[in-house]
């Protein structure tokens, strides 16, 4: 995907705006630093990895680039834990983060995150695990970037739905009904729950006639996929004809279970992934995956540094698409075999 031209014409704009600030003093603004606080839920999440490089690299072309204002970044992984979380934030805002950047673990407990940075009055960009908007809403100075989970499902479902009309072979079975299982990514998590359930609305509002086997919980990770998969296939055979996946990582790591078992490509099921990263990409075009949904990562990862380094500053981020002066939401796009070659790795 093409690289927005906004983000040079605004990081120019603002980088500008400071060292004219600080124009009369050699130690004013001039030689300022931002210093961006980031924590993950799990730095081994693929499409996070993937976000948070994209990140780094914005970081890089402004320092490359700008001359009068270092951007740093202070980044941890939270591996799971909001308790390590808590105190990685802490710490944050010991070493004088000017905002912070969180990808909760817990998306309904980020009440010590917030009453912390409140207290120091520290801005926080909630990003790609969307809080509960309660939550949001309980200080100005919170913000979250992501996208929307139910255009992600009902894209999964359409696409889905395209591939089983367009070929009629997935239908082993002959009986007109789509047999399917899903793999969702983590019990009780919002994007689990509306990828699982849009997907499938999206499927029967295509005209689509599915019977549902199963549903196995994967924590988005690849080698569980595999795992579970397994033993959705030694419950089920060759009656699982669709394989819905909330991410990427775990439809490929259904795929693996296939490619273990030396399964022939005419018997597997169809199977479908969320996110579009590079390895997901790279399942599609070696046709391991009837496609995926483009989960915007470089969109997402330009909107939070413009973000971070605006309310950094203390500057309005009018001309940013704040929804609510809230939300900031990349839209997801459909991602086969024929329009593939339009994203890049």
């Amino acid at each position: 995907m093409r690289k927005s031209k906004f983000l040079s014409i605004f990081l120019a704009v603002f980088l500008s705006a400071a060292l004219m600030a600080g124009c009369g003093s050699d130690t004013g603004r001039r030689n300022r630093e931002v210093r961006i606080g980031m924590t993950v839920y799990d730095e081994y999440d693929t499409f996070l990895s993937e976000l948070t490089e994209d990140f780094m690299a914005d970081v890089a072309e402004v320092n490359a680039r700008e001359q009068g204002t270092a951007v740093s970044v202070l980044r941890f992984n939270a591996a799971q834990s909001q308790i390590t979380q808590n105190e990685q934030v802490e710490k944050m805002i010991s070493k004088g983060c000017n905002v912070i950047c969180v990808n909760l673990v817990d998306r309904t407990d980020p009440s010590m995150i917030i009453e912390m940075a409140r207290e120091a009055d520290i801005p926080v960009i909630f990003f790609n695990r969307e809080l509960v908007e309660e939550d949001l809403m309980s200080w100005d100075r919170l913000y979250y970037v992501g996208a929307d989970a139910f255009e992600s499902g009902k894209i999964e479902g359409r696409t889905a739905a395209a591939y089983l009309k367009a070929h009629p072979e997935t239908d082993r079975s002959g009986d007109g009904v789509i047999q399917y299982v899903v793999l969702e990514g983590e019990a009780g998590h919002q994007d689990s729950i509306v990828r699982s359930e849009t997907s499938v609305d999206a499927l029967i509002e295509e005209g689509i006639q599915i019977e549902k086997l199963e549903s196995s919980i994967a924590n988005w990770n690849r080698g569980q996929a595999q795992n579970r998969m397994g033993q959705l296939i030694d419950r089920h055979g060759d009656a699982i004809e669709l394989v819905l996946a909330n991410n990427d990582d775990m439809a490929l790591g259904a795929a693996d279970e296939y490619d273990r078992r030396e399964t022939p490509a005419k018997e597997r099921p169809a199977i479908i992934g969320i996110d579009g990263t590079k390895v997901g990409l790279e399942g599609v075009r070696n046709e391991k995956l009837i496609g995926t949904v483009y989960n915007d990562r470089k969109g997402q990862a330009e909107a939070m540094l413009k973000l971070a380094l605006a309310v950094a500053a203390g500057e309005p981020a009018d001309d940013l698409p704040l929804a609510d002066g809230k939300y900031i939401r990349l839209p997801y796009a459909e991602i086969t075999m024929e329009n593939i070659d339009q994203y890049d790795n």
